[in-house]
């Protein structure tokens, strides 16, 4: 038998495939309409897009994030950052450098620390430098009380006639003389490069020279026995003034200390007292000697010219 070749034959088989590509297309179709499947969908890929997020998160590294916050930062228009700039330029002269704003501030403050002044009773708070003080003189200061003073330190040196006998020396007639005066813990002798001379002038010429490197203290009077240097003056007292060394110690800009030996003159309450460069002396009160200084005794018409040479 052969096969049906006639064109009724292929109508009828083409009639069934598109009846089948009908029936599949209009299947889709209704699936996709279907709300219930649209719901999946979305959910996966909510769940896709949410693991890809997770995923993205634990693989970031700070310099990542850094990196997207300033790439969000450029992402802003040039023209917006322009716009910007130019309106806080049109708005007129900034806050901090307006006269009545400076001031107004200036008197908040001042009203800040007065309130910092006062406690919250209104009382005012009294602030001290240096050490705190004791709780007995914390609880004297709150109630309004002066501190107690602290006591004296019992003293145990020499005074009255102890210390005269202590300052005094014996004569060979039995007699005794009290010195008025006696170094200080700072004495020192200079330093052999320092060569302190003191030239004596009367009138034009030289009539002696002291060297005063040879000791620390230099006594001058009228008084033979005691003595180190010797005015015969009338108006010289026995005991006139004292050239003395003193070690004397300063600190610098960084806080080291540097000392050194420098001469000081000082006036024993003489009587007819003691001039430096043609000026009178303060009594009992040390002046620094410089080269080249001037001293004279009473009125005396001597000159004593300070020289310092320097041994190298």
């Amino acid at each position: 038998m052969g096969s049906d070749t006639s064109p009724s034959s292929h109508t009828h088989r083409r009639d069934v495939s598109n009846e089948r590509h009908a029936r599949h297309k209009s299947s889709r179709l209704s699936h996709r309409d279907d709300p219930d499947s649209q719901a999946g969908a979305s959910r996966r890929r909510s769940r896709e897009r949410s693991s890809e997020r997770r995923h993205r998160r634990r693989s970031r590294s700070p310099k990542d994030t850094y990196r997207r916050g300033s790439r969000s930062r450029d992402r802003r228009p040039h023209n917006e950052r322009e716009h910007r700039r130019k309106r806080s330029r049109d708005n007129g002269t900034p806050r901090h450098n307006d006269r009545d704003f400076r001031s107004r501030r200036a008197r908040d403050n001042d009203r800040d620390n007065d309130n910092d002044d006062q406690d919250n009773g209104g009382k005012q708070v009294v602030r001290r430098s240096g050490p705190l003080p004791s709780q007995a003189d914390s609880f004297a200061i709150t109630n309004g009380e002066e501190p107690p003073k602290p006591k004296e330190k019992p003293n145990y040196g020499n005074s009255g006639a102890l210390a005269a006998a202590s300052n005094s020396i014996a004569q060979t007639d039995g007699s005794t003389i009290v010195l008025k005066y006696h170094e200080p813990p700072e004495a020192r002798k200079p330093s052999p490069k320092d060569q302190w001379k003191l030239f004596v002038f009367k009138g034009e010429d030289v009539v002696d020279t002291v060297p005063l490197s040879n000791r620390s203290c230099w006594l001058v009077g009228r008084d033979m026995a005691v003595v180190d240097m010797a005015a015969e003056h009338p108006s010289v007292s026995k005991q006139h003034a004292v050239i003395q060394f003193r070690y004397i110690e300063k600190r610098n800009e960084y806080g080291d200390k540097l000392g050194k030996v420098k001469p000081y003159l000082l006036d024993l309450e003489s009587a007819n007292g003691t001039s430096l460069n043609s000026k009178a002396v303060p009594q009992s009160r040390y002046l620094e000697l410089r080269e080249k200084d001037m001293i004279q005794f009473g009125q005396s018409t001597r000159e004593y010219v300070l020289m310092l040479a320097r041994n190298t």
